[in-house]
């Protein structure tokens, strides 16, 4: 039992707002929750279904989401789930100081026992609190290559992730990779280090109707037959090769790529070479598409399940990831997937994908045409895929999580 007395609050509760009915509960966890409820990307991704998954299976515990402001983008309601709102006026005022600060006065005032920052940091001078804390280190990519990231922002995220690293008592790195890179940037002890791998939404997992597909392509405009790329449009995660390889097959081939994704500079690199190239009808970027920025299911990857299953293939071989949760989305997905063969891509895809130099156009083109051509291998894939992503159910991942918050 930790010091926390009570759990089970409504969901509209707010501090201050009054008494709170008693419910024991065995610890009190807090959760840097911003992205929880506003990042539509990989950060809020891991962060909701890590939340989710730990009040399933785990309902013994209470878990606070404290959250700098309300958010319509993503809902986070359950019995055991209570969103926190800073309260006070200089707290809504200056939610990033409440977040990164201010936020440690609600701590003790709600009696958290342990606090999860979920996304490469923590409160400053939580450790004198006396409140324990774990943080999550997604990936060590702004001092792999700086270059790719606003010299400001490196500073901020290397002084972040720094200061996280020694103050947590505990830190999580959601792959081997990840955990090699904390300890040779920032010297931290490997006992200090526990690797949780991530989950997706169990929603790929679900074999979605023929009708609901169909009526997905026809609503978004999508074609018969497609490969697929989900994911930022950044220089490391390397569209801009699939681009080469599809102009490399483009007398062989007339299958189009789905790109599900934005960006900035680098997106527009890859539509001019699409554009110089011919490739217009063979790229369909479908995050710019009207439909697409207008559908709410679309927005919240409501519909990415049956996306996912109309495809081809999953393309996705960046240079550099975390983890690379696409692939795994793809795997849950029986869908065949075309990944590199460095960083952490071999962990996330195991032995159900088809691995690739990311440097080379030829090999990713390759394996696109081994996949079209050879069906036995694409079914190869398909339940090889899926029984390596049985090590990542959501029950799995919430243990492992359990397990470090125990020993914290």
């Amino acid at each position: 039992m930790g010091n926390g007395e009570w759990g089970m609050v409504n969901r509209e509760w707010r501090l201050g707002s009054g008494e709170l009915p008693g419910y024991l509960c065995a610890m009190n966890i807090g959760f840097d929750a911003k992205r929880a409820f506003h990042n539509g990307t990989g950060l809020g991704h891991y962060s909701r279904t890590l939340i989710r998954s730990l009040a399933e299976y785990f309902p013994e515990n209470a878990y606070y989401l404290f959250n700098p402001k309300t958010s319509n983008s993503f809902d986070l309601s359950g019995p055991r789930l209570h969103e926190v709102q800073p309260s006070g006026f200089f707290q809504k005022l200056f939610t990033s100081a409440w977040r990164s600060s201010w936020v440690k006065q609600d701590l003790k005032r709600l009696k958290i026992d342990l606090y999860h920052g979920l996304s490469h940091e923590i409160p400053v001078g939580i450790q004198d609190t006396g409140i324990k804390s774990v943080v999550t280190i997604h990936d060590l990519i702004h001092e792999r290559h700086p270059e790719q990231y606003n010299a400001i922002d490196v500073k901020i995220y290397n002084k972040k992730f720094r200061y996280a690293c020694a103050h947590a008592d505990q830190v999580i790195a959601i792959s081997e990779q990840t955990k090699r890179d904390i300890m040779a940037f920032y010297g931290t002890p490997e006992e200090k280090i526990s690797v949780c791998y991530q989950s997706c939404n169990p929603a790929f997992g679900q074999t979605i109707s023929e009708q609901e597909k169909e009526r997905v392509k026809k609503q978004y405009g999508l074609p018969a037959q497609y490969f697929l790329y989900v994911g930022s449009l950044i220089e490391r995660k390397n569209l801009l090769n699939i681009c080469k390889a599809l102009f490399l097959l483009r007398s062989e081939l007339d299958i189009p790529l789905v790109v599900i994704g934005d960006g900035g500079q680098y997106k527009q690199q890859v539509k001019d070479f699409v554009n110089q190239n011919g490739l217009e009808k063979k790229v369909i970027f479908l995050s710019e598409q009207e439909v697409a920025r207008s559908s709410a299911e679309f927005r919240s990857a409501a519909i990415f399940p049956a996306i996912y299953q109309s495809a081809i293939a999953m393309i996705y071989p960046s240079f550099f990831e975390g983890f690379g949760i696409p692939v795994l989305e793809a795997l849950w997905s029986r869908l065949p997937v075309i990944t590199s063969n460095v960083s952490c891509l071999p962990e996330a895809g195991g032995p159900g994908a088809h691995y690739v130099n990311p440097a080379n156009a030829d090999e990713i083109a390759a394996g696109m045409m081994k996949i079209i051509n050879d069906a036995a291998y694409a079914d190869e894939l398909r339940t090889k895929g899926w029984g390596h992503a049985q090590e990542f159910t959501q029950q799995k991942c919430a243990a492992a999580v359990i397990d470090v918050y125990n020993k914290t």
